[in-house]
């Protein structure tokens, strides 16, 4: 049974609680290479990335070769995309070549659905359409988790451009799956009409003294080009600086899934601030999408 990576949605939370575990496990390991085996050794994975990436790209190329892959880096451009050739038959091609596992990124809402019917081999989610970006919320999840020793009645603020966000998209699916009280932030014009038992709108400072963790967003002007922005203004408004941090809670962090705009969403001083854990969501990523590689590939090492 060929086993993908798709969605937050379609795993219990029991299953997602392994997968952290099994994050954490690396985590704890990372510096003693004997305890992590070469599970995926003479394996060739493929890093098809039709939009920019540096963490999440970087970090599954680490994360596979932690586990002893070999990693091909897809560039469009220098492929026969140029040539108008389509994703389905750059996949399948690869597939051909023997590549035995597909992370995948691309501006596409319904890429994936579209696609996996026809590939034998597993694929990841690595970020498609504005929907969901599992991997990113699996590392999400796998910090609150280290950090609060807990995921059940958190309270976190998302504040940013949630709309677009697909990070905020997989968070709110793991909020109903783990019980995560989410308090959306920002402008009116970037927030999504979803409100739940888990999830409702908020004044950000008003939510601030009450949450666990701050999740900031970038506003992401590729995805909207008409939207006007003072960046100032924004940063008055919304962004995270040292009088909001000072609202906080003293054990809530600082979370960004990046790239972070400094100066906008949040200042210089916040980004390595005591409470920010932002460079260790970072490293995050590298244990969690370990865990996703072993899982996806388990059935091929069979």
């Amino acid at each position: 049974m060929i086993k993908h990576f798709l969605a937050l949605s379609s795993f219990s939370q029991s299953d997602l609680l392994s997968l952290i575990h099994r994050a954490h496990s690396f985590s704890i390991n990372i510096k003693h290479p004997d305890k992590i085996q070469q599970l995926l050794s003479s394996k060739i994975v493929a890093n098809v990335f039709y939009e920019p990436s540096t963490r999440t790209r970087c970090s599954f190329e680490i994360a596979a070769k932690r586990l002893g892959a070999e990693v091909i880096n897809f560039v469009p451009e220098n492929s026969s995309v140029k040539k108008g050739e389509t994703v389905y038959d750059t996949l399948k091609s690869l597939e051909s070549l023997g590549v035995e596992g597909i992370i995948l990124r691309h501006s596409d809402d319904h890429i994936i659905d579209e696609i996996k019917p026809y590939l034998k081999i597993p694929l990841i989610n690595a970020g498609a359409g504005k929907h969901e970006h599992p991997s990113q919320g699996l590392l999400d999840i796998l910090t609150l988790y280290q950090e609060f020793g807990k995921l059940e009645g958190l309270k976190v603020a998302v504040c940013g451009d949630i709309k677009h966000s697909r990070v905020a998209g997989s968070l709110m699916v793991a909020a109903k799956i783990f019980g995560i009280k989410l308090y959306l932030c920002g402008p009116e014009i970037l927030l999504p009409d979803i409100e739940s038992d888990h999830i409702q709108k908020a004044n950000f400072d008003e939510i601030l003294p009450e949450v666990d963790a701050v999740m900031m967003l970038r506003i992401q002007l590729e995805r909207h080009e008409t939207l006007e922005l003072d960046s100032s203004s924004y940063h008055h408004q919304f962004g995270m600086n040292h009088k909001r941090q000072l609202k906080m809670k003293k054990e809530g962090i600082i979370l960004h899934p990046g790239p972070f705009n400094r100066g906008i969403e949040i200042s210089d001083e916040m980004v390595e601030h005591p409470q920010s854990r932002i460079f260790k969501q970072m490293s995050n990523g590298v244990f969690a999408r370990m865990a996703i590689l072993e899982w996806t590939m388990k059935e091929e090492l069979k």
